[in-house]
């Protein structure tokens, strides 16, 4: 194998970026927590970690630090997977607050906290865990964010302690939560495990693991291991983009445009969904109690890269690959005379549309645009052929199968040749003929049309 040195673009760029903004010295290391402050300024790490689990990263990435509120979109994850939207949502709410991360933030006559994001959010949403006991929650939120990070993470014992001793507004929105029943676990002991949570001890790397397992729908790219359900996923990341930057979230997503958390440690995770993971460690913090170095390090790199998730992508290859009738596309097979002269004047009741890659939303509506341009307006024959789709997000499958028995019902007879990766065989829409090829399948259609137009074979099986 070549030295891949020369090939990696992306730590260099990391490194490039790393360059720029190491002389920056603004912000203020945290101190309310007395471990914290013990943080050198100067250290300053980025990690990327790709969909297919490839690691890059530039300055001091290996430096371990505790997780603090970065946890806060992990555990959620994990209650999330447990219980469900729903069960979840109505004890912890899923608003942007508008106030810093340890504002006393509680709705009006439940208690219910605004978001998970913040920290009275964070405690409730950490004792949502299942659990018989306080350690044995515990237990379960570090196997669940060492799961995310791909190794097996421990407790920053120090820093643990440092913010138990120091943790009496936190304690206050526990007794508050508590008082008002959104919060259902003895206070003390809750808030406790909380402050375990947060000194769980990663560092940079890590954490761009953990952002990447998010941005792939909840399966590890590391290890490979599914850590929660792809929904859950999907809401973590939607809850992150709208609350996980505090009060600063709006500017964030103008000016970065990914779901993202800080932390006061100085920890900042943020999540390309179906791209990457990325992370930065910085400790000096701004006002918001995000990292300086950090917040300014991405959005140099979503300027440079085009991370920006509103960016329109740029386009690719054609979804639609054919799209004709059997007048211009006929089978080939060796048919008589009078069989020749039919296919060749009534070839436009079979219709063809060719997709290739993969079919989302979008790509499938060009698909059924395109089979509706050129299906004949009586019932007769349509081929779909799916042999170079790769594959088929489960929303755009259940339109095309809902389009399927929808045509088939109006009297369309339907063959379809199957991706291999994308469908497998079967299972499409009911009556519809599974062929192994293009080719195949238009015969098929050409003996159906051949029988009942001219009587001159029985309809095939």
């Amino acid at each position: 194998m070549a030295d891949a040195a020369p090939f990696d673009v992306i730590s260099a760029g990391l490194a490039e970026v790393h360059r720029q903004l190491l002389p920056v010295t603004d912000g203020e290391v945290a101190s309310y927590i007395p471990q914290l402050a013990l943080a050198d300024p100067g250290d300053f790490g980025l990690a990327l970690v790709s969909m297919d689990g490839h690691r890059y990263r530039a300055g001091r990435a290996g430096v371990p630090f505790s997780l603090q509120s970065v946890s806060k979109p992990f555990v959620y994850a994990l209650a999330l997977a447990e219980l469900g939207l729903e069960e979840v949502r109505a004890r912890v709410g899923l608003e942007p607050s508008g106030d810093a991360f340890n504002a006393i933030s509680l709705e009006r006559g439940t208690g219910r906290p605004a978001n998970p994001m913040i920290n009275a959010g964070a405690i409730a949403t950490t004792n949502l865990v299942p659990a018989g006991s306080p350690q044995e929650r515990f237990g379960r939120v570090l196997e669940g964010l060492s799961a995310f990070a791909g190794r097996r993470l421990d407790v920053d014992e120090e820093v643990y302690r440092s913010e138990s001793a120091t943790g009496d507004r936190n304690r206050a929105l526990a007794y508050l939560m508590h008082a008002a029943g959104s919060l259902r676990t003895e206070p003390r002991a809750a808030v406790e495990t909380y402050f375990r949570q947060c000194a769980v001890r990663v560092d940079t790397v890590d954490l761009a693991v953990m952002a990447a397992t998010l941005a792939t729908g909840g399966v590890n790219p590391v290890s490979g291991r599914r850590v929660v359900p792809e929904p859950v996923a999907v809401q973590v990341l939607a809850v992150m983009a709208t609350c996980g930057m505090y009060d600063a979230a709006g500017d964030w997503l103008v000016r970065v445009g990914l779901p993202a958390k800080s932390g006061v440690s100085g920890g900042l995770a943020a999540a390309s969904p179906g791209r990457f993971g990325i992370a930065c460690y910085s400790p000096p913090l701004d006002s918001t109690g995000s990292p300086v170095r950090a917040v300014a390090a991405l959005r140099e790199m979503s300027r440079r890269f085009g991370m920006h998730l509103m960016h329109v992508p740029a386009p690719g290859p054609a979804t639609v690959t054919a799209c004709t009738t059997a007048e211009h596309w006929p089978a080939g097979a060796d048919r008589p005379p009078a069989e020749r002269e039919l296919l060749a004047r009534e070839g436009r009741r079979i219709a063809l549309v060719a997709a290739r890659g993969e079919l989302d939303f979008t790509a499938v509506e060009r698909v059924l645009w395109a089979l509706a341009s050129v299906a004949p307006q009586q019932p007769g024959w349509l081929v779909l052929d799916l042999a170079e789709v790769l594959w088929v997000r489960p929303p755009a499958r259940a339109m095309l199968e809902a389009a399927l028995e929808r045509v088939t019902a109006a009297g369309h007879r339907v063959a379809v040749v199957p991706g291999a990766q994308a469908y497998g065989h079967g299972g499409l829409a009911s009556g519809a003929q599974v062929c192994g090829s293009r080719a195949e399948a238009v015969a098929w259609a050409e003996d159906g049309l051949v029988a009942s137009s001219a009587g001159l074979r029985k309809p095939p099986d």
